[in-house]
């Protein structure tokens, strides 16, 4: 029988726990019901959650919005279906982000976004996300050491974006997903432990409208995508598998341009898992209804909207908040800032963001600077570290 360090379970601890986590409401004397109310901790789980880590450090300096913001080099993440508006012909983008940076000093997120337009109303883009999570050490019962190991995660995207109109565009992305956290060791409830893959899709719109606001020039824009539509996984022979992170988001953004040197734009954005609330009205079973992990993939998707133990007031709980904002001097120099809430019941991720970007020609640059303010023992794993990413507008239409 084969172990892992505690640094491993540390590692796979903190990763699950960095996004909603499972929690088990208080149930009642009967055993049969559960208290509902403020205190009732019940979130919702997914498989290889790092697919809903903000790989960007722009919108990471935004509290997170990104579906209605303007198009950049990795929109591909938060929606696709922007860049058939993208300014420039075609772009470049590479992120940086320490992971656990207090904890644990080689985990890292890697991100490599790029795309190019077609022509005027078509767009293609990819992305290659990478999670190292560090160097691990195996042991056996006695303590002796077996072998080291490298548990990583990655996702390879490949979209397409096409405007329907002047105003209106839409987006189909496709991607392949690999989850190795410790493929080849065995334990003794589940038997070997193998790589997870799965294959997903995202479909995203996009709606953006310039107009006059008292001789100044503005934008309105909406953008919504249902994210990460894929197949469930486990990484044993279970016949249970579980979802991966499949995600609704919404959101707009309405920027205003002061004079030539000064712009700022306000954006929200709201987001919900579209996968099963855990059933804690029956904790303990009942064959009369299927556990939440046992249902089918669309079943759980759409059953999402309306399968929370507390009703409609859990179902609320489970959306979260994005709240962002960007000033822009001369089209070189940019600050941001922003806000990003989850219920403390499910999840309890709060905290403010700020950032700064510079441009310069075909360069860019944006950091990002995550401050957690959630009350509890709830940690960030972002928490206290800067995340970076380089950007190169290549082809500018400034610049032909």
């Amino acid at each position: 029988m084969k172990y892992t360090s505690k640094s491993l379970l540390l590692a796979i601890i903190m990763l699950a726990t960095s996004l909603p986590s499972f929690g088990q409401c208080i149930q009642g004397g009967d055993g049969s019901s559960d208290i509902f109310g403020s205190d009732c901790v019940n979130s919702v789980f997914t498989s290889i959650p790092f697919l809903r880590i903000n790989p960007d450090g722009r919108t990471g300096a935004m509290g997170d919005v990104g579906l209605a913001i303007s198009p950049d080099a990795s929109s591909i993440y938060h929606n696709n279906s922007k860049l058939a508006f993208a300014e420039d012909k075609s772009g470049l983008a590479i992120t940086y982000t320490p992971w656990l940076k207090a904890l644990v000093g080689d985990m890292f997120i890697g991100h490599v976004a790029g795309y190019n337009r077609i022509n005027d109303i078509q767009a293609i883009s990819g992305s290659f996300r990478f999670f190292n999570m560090g160097s691990i050490q195996f042991t056996d019962e006695s303590g002796v050491n077996l072998q080291e190991f490298n548990p990583h995660e990655l996702a390879l995207d490949l979209g397409y974006s096409r405007r329907l109109s002047d105003n209106l565009s839409a987006g189909l992305t496709l991607k392949y997903v690999y989850s190795n956290l410790a493929k080849g060791q065995s334990t003794a409830t589940s038997g070997d432990i193998n790589a997870a893959n799965a294959v997903a899709a995202d479909i995203s719109v996009f709606y953006t409208n310039d107009f006059d606001q008292n001789g100044r020039d503005a934008n309105l824009s909406f953008g919504g995508a249902i994210t990460n539509i894929g197949n469930k996984v486990s990484y044993t022979e279970d016949d249970i598998k579980d979802f991966i992170p499949i995600n609704l988001g919404v959101g707009a953004a309405y920027s205003l341009e002061i004079d030539d040197y000064n712009e700022i734009m306000i954006a929200a954005d709201i987001n919900k898992l579209l996968v099963p609330t855990p059933d804690t009205v029956f904790a303990g079973g009942d064959p009369r209804y299927p556990d939440h992990r046992e249902k089918s993939l669309f079943s759980g998707m759409f059953g999402s909207f309306g399968d929370a133990p507390g009703g409609a007031s859990e179902e609320l709980r489970e959306l979260t908040y994005s709240l962002g904002a960007e000033y822009w001097y001369n089209k070189q120099f940019a600050v941001r800032a922003g806000y990003f809430h989850e219920h403390r019941t499910k999840g309890n991720r709060q905290y403010l963001t700020v950032g700064l970007g510079v441009k310069y020609s075909m360069l860019g640059l944006n950091f990002s600077y995550l401050v957690p303010t959630s009350r509890g023992t709830t940690a960030n794993p972002l928490e206290n570290t800067l995340r970076f990413s380089l950007l190169f507008d290549l082809d500018s239409s400034n610049n032909e």
